[in-house]
């Protein structure tokens, strides 16, 4: 089975009733869902359905997060708080923080919130985009299991730490940057397994100091194992600009635990003293800044617009078409995935039917044969609720 193009609307509703079939409230379910496929949307789909059921439904089934989101405000300022997520749904947790500190930035100018003992929220720029849609300038951070070694180290000693900046313009899309500050990260790898691809060379270390190539599933397997380890941005040593990525790693590792008192390091590698599986205790943090309590939302949209065109009409390269700024690409790739639907590939496929017959739903998808587009049926909200 090749990938398949799946409709929005049907993808949609079996994600937020299969969230809901495994105990997460219907609210939730949606939230979790927009967050999800926000990244199938953008193209980055080592984030979207590929990680629906090993990062999400396996964990809640596992006992090792918690499908009713306990959001407690530890401590809050006019401008601050401190959160505390009790390992539930990341993506919960990451909405109600970061509109907490839009909401905080919107009345003193600028917001800010940390959050101790959460899970994986998705894709950083969901948050990012958050903010600019409401005029802010806004940025996010979080810690990740150890998978990411330091400059002139072997060991994953932290995770692979995206440092996001969302930006608003006056164009089309704003200027949401998003990118790990590892070379690739973990989902990057675990979509290579999935599709057969291998790693990219210098993107993964090993005990000896040499690149790992070949086979993404057999480096996975290594970096889970503790016997490889991700690079930072620039790579190997310090040739490249390594130790600059590495700083960057650094700066998200404290931010996500320093203002908290969360955990970090091996403490998020989900396993306890004696090997058995466990929360991940993730930290988050989340900043708003507004741009009315400056020149004003227009005058920011504005002259963001003119430095992002005025780099992209600059000087191409011989051979190059274009430059983009960031947000641009993922933009494109919405315009083109808007009135069809996100590919979904064989793995995926698999574990989507795993579910749907786990838990009875009532779903027939484009790669069946007994697919019908105008008469997919879908259960009832309390018919699954009442499972």
């Amino acid at each position: 089975m090749p990938k398949v193009i799946c409709p929005w609307n049907l993808i949609s509703d079996f994600v937020t009733d299969a969230f809901v079939g495994y105990g997460v409230p219907r609210e939730d379910a949606e939230i979790c869902t927009d967050v999800l496929l926000e990244s199938d949307k953008r193209g980055i789909e080592s984030h979207g359905c590929n990680r629906f059921k090993p990062i999400y439904i396996d964990r809640i089934i596992a006992g090792i997060q918690n499908p009713v989101t306990e959001f407690e405000i530890l401590k809050e300022t006019p401008t601050t708080a401190v959160v505390d997520g009790h390992n539930g749904m990341g993506q919960v947790i990451g909405v109600k923080a970061m509109q907490m500190a839009i909401d905080k930035a919107k009345q003193y100018g600028l917001g800010m919130v940390a959050v101790r003992n959460s899970c994986h929220y998705g894709i950083a720029g969901y948050y990012a985009t958050m903010a600019t849609q409401q005029g802010c300038i806004g940025m996010t951070g979080t810690n990740a299991r150890p998978s990411v070694a330091p400059t002139f180290g072997v060991e994953g000693m932290f995770g692979t730490n995206p440092f996001t900046i969302g930006i608003p313009s006056d164009e089309k899309f704003d200027f949401i940057f998003d990118c790990a500050t590892s070379i690739t990260q973990n989902g990057k790898i675990e979509y290579y397994a999935r599709i057969k691809e291998d790693v990219h060379p210098g993107t993964i270390i090993g005990l000896d100091g040499d690149p790992i190539e070949g086979d993404a599933g057999e480096a996975l397997k290594k970096i889970r194992q503790g016997t490889a380890a991700l690079t930072t941005l620039g790579g190997i040593g310090e040739a490249l600009g390594g130790y600059k990525g590495y700083g960057f790693a650094m700066v998200v590792e404290l931010l996500s635990a320093i203002l908290q008192d969360g955990a970090y390091g091996k403490d998020l590698d989900g396993k306890d003293e004696n090997g058995n599986i466990r929360p991940y205790h993730l930290g988050h943090f989340f900043i708003a800044i507004d741009t009315n309590h400056f020149l004003g939302e227009d005058v920011t949209r504005k002259k963001a617009g003119e430095i992002l065109r005025t780099i992209r009409d600059s000087k191409k390269a011989p051979g190059a078409e274009r430059i983009y700024t960031a947000g641009e690409k993922e933009y494109e790739i919405w315009k083109q995935r808007e009135d069809s639907g996100v590919p979904i590939n064989e793995a995926v496929q698999k574990e989507i039917l795993a579910v749907r017959d786990e838990l009875k739903l009532d779903y027939v998808f484009p790669w069946e044969d007994n697919y019908v587009p105008a008469d997919t049926k879908r259960k009832t909200a309390s018919s699954i609720e009442n499972l």
